[in-house]
């Protein structure tokens, strides 16, 4: 069965970091794209970055610069390194896994993590 757990996220001030980690099982992790998305009360889910099992990503305007998406196959885990954290970034994070067609968006993620809170806050 696929597994996909997320960690890392917490309670930081503005301007602080946070490195959310996922590590999968079930999959072969290094055939897949991952992606993290993220949704804030109130709004939708969001995609926030993805990286291909070739190792390009891509990113939301609002957080290039900020964040980064990185992947250790040999771990079977993906991380966002998030750096100069805004309010704005407060939401519940996700992992998800699927082809790299899903990072193409001609296809839906097919597996999901239950999510990490990140809150952002003084």
């Amino acid at each position: 069965q696929v597994q996909l757990v997320e960690s890392g996220g917490g309670l930081v001030q503005p301007g602080g970091s946070l490195r959310l980690s996922c590590a999968a099982s079930g999959i072969i992790f290094s055939r897949n794209a991952m992606a993290w998305y993220r949704q804030a009360p109130g709004k939708g889910r969001e995609l926030v970055a993805a990286i291909h099992s070739g190792a390009r990503t891509s990113y939301a305007d609002s957080v290039k610069g900020r964040f980064t998406i990185s992947r250790d196959n040999a771990k079977n885990t993906v991380y966002l390194q998030m750096n100069r954290l805004k309010p704005d970034d407060t939401a519940v994070y996700y992992c998800a896994s699927g082809s790299d067609y899903a990072f193409l968006h001609v296809y839906d993620y097919d597996y999901w993590g239950q999510g990490t809170q990140v809150t952002v806050s003084s």
